[in-house]
């Protein structure tokens, strides 16, 4: 009896933000153990644990940001790991472990299920179980479809063997917008430069990226309603807008300033290709040191943002950043509330808004400034590694080898923020004060 007392107790401590946090640094600790040990490893020795801890926590939180080549380090168990890390952490955990649970016939009890809905960002309870199996049964599909586009092409350059290989791997790392490859036996930390002008992988990989990145309820809405827009969440038409404007704007940036050597083909995937893939998968068909400080600012904006609520993505989020917009507009017009869609926003969603988004541009500050003074490289370089670290994307301008154990540690602990999401660790960390009904007296404060 006092044992079960002293669970229940336990238990009673570890709210859904707790476990979810919990989940992943499980995952990660466990990876890291894995990918140390010289099984992993192609040359059969040790990696560095520090190594070992920085490209799990890189695959789990699905950022791509990598310290050894993928393809030249690691061996097929090594990557299996990896690629293993990518599926649970694009999922999450949470959501993998409600999978097994079911997959094993135990009973998923109602702490589960609030947890899974905290988790998957779902607006009720109700319904979250079978939520979830469509999640994982869609994301198995999506993920076998993008393999089968790419084998062709991958068989062609590397064997029916090797070419399943690289299809099955690609296609979960696009999809889980993880941004890890294998094509560091063409070159080492090449990406998808070999594809530059493939419409096949070109085309593939983006749709896998703009299909995870949108969120698992916005998949519901569209499978359950189609073409029948009206009838989309708020939140639905807000991430499919946002997604749009963020597609369009920026390849039309790209292709008019960076790629006029380009023949017209190659122009147009590679403008397309950089508008996707920040937004937070990681790939690049082109080589980001080239690019202009203009593009690199875009970019820049562009991992911040990153994807919908509640997907594969990181970053700030699509819905976010609408509802600070819409805030700003709303004040411009002197608004009494702030509406989208024709629908009220609450103020407590506005304040949630406003913290994601301070304690993301926070961390990327301040992380810019201390990796720049530590290691000596310009604050360009680091504020672009630290947009990727924080905003889970995995582009880099070629700095993440040479970073020294400090700096290691502190793009570690902003890629675990950026996946768990800012919301999730302070609901966490702080225990709400208990003031009944007791509410402080108003001043004034001058704005602006």
């Amino acid at each position: 009896m006092k044992m079960r007392e002293i669970k229940r107790k336990v238990l009673k401590q570890f709210s859904s933000a707790r476990i979810i946090l919990f989940g992943f640094i499980i995952m990660i600790f466990l990876g890291a153990s894995i990918l140390s040990l010289p099984i992993s490893s192609r040359s059969r020795e040790f990696t560095p644990f520090i190594d070992a801890l920085f490209t799990a926590t890189s695959a789990s939180c699905v950022t791509g940001l990598i310290v050894y080549d993928t393809a030249t380090h690691w061996s097929v168990f090594g990557k299996i790991i990896i690629i293993a890390m990518i599926q649970c952490g694009g999922l999450g955990v949470v959501t993998m472990l409600t999978v097994f649970t079911q997959v094993t016939g135990k009973k998923i009890g109602l702490r589960d299920r609030a947890t899974l809905q905290s988790a998957l960002s779902a607006p009720q309870i109700g319904g979250i179980i079978r939520l979830t199996s469509f999640i994982f049964k869609a994301t198995i599909i999506i993920e076998m479809i993008g393999a089968l586009l790419m084998f062709p092409r991958f068989m062609k350059d590397f064997g029916i063997t090797k070419g399943i290989y690289y299809s099955v791997f690609h296609s979960i790392s696009a999809f889980c917008n993880a941004g890890f490859d294998l094509m560091g036996d063409v070159s080492k930390f090449s990406s998808l430069t070999k594809y530059q002008s493939d419409i096949m992988i070109n085309i593939t990989i983006m749709l896998l990226i703009l299909i995870g990145g949108l969120g698992f309820l916005i998949w519901k809405d569209i499978v359950d309603y189609r073409f029948d827009i009206k009838r989309y969440s708020t939140q639905t038409k807000i991430v499919l807008t946002m997604t749009f404007i963020l597609v369009l704007f920026p390849s039309i940036l790209f292709f008019f300033t960076e790629f006029s050597g380009l023949d017209i083909k190659t122009r147009v995937l590679s403008s397309l290709f950089q508008a996707v893939t920040p937004r937070t998968a990681g790939f690049n068909t082109i080589d980001y040191t080239k690019f202009s400080d203009n593009g690199i600012a875009m970019t820049i904006i562009l991992m911040l943002i990153g994807g919908g609520s509640g997907s594969t993505a990181g970053g700030i989020k699509l819905t976010t950043i609408f509802i600070l917009v819409a805030t700003m507009c709303s004040v411009l017009k002197q608004d009494k509330e702030v509406a989208v869609f024709k629908k009220r926003i609450e103020p407590d969603i506005i304040k949630n808004a406003v913290a994601v988004f301070a304690l993301d541009i926070f961390l990327f500050i301040v992380g810019s400034m201390i990796i720049s003074g530590i290691e000596g490289f310009s604050l360009k370089e680091t504020m672009f590694e630290c947009a990727s670290a924080v905003a889970t994307v995995g582009l880099t301008l070629g700095i993440t080898p040479h970073l020294g154990i400090i700096s290691k540690i502190l793009l570690i602990c902003m890629m675990y923020i950026g996946r768990v999401g800012g919301i999730t660790l302070i609901f966490a960390a702080v225990t709400p004060k208990k003031n009944g009904n007791a509410r402080y007296p108003k001043d004034q404060v001058a704005v602006g």
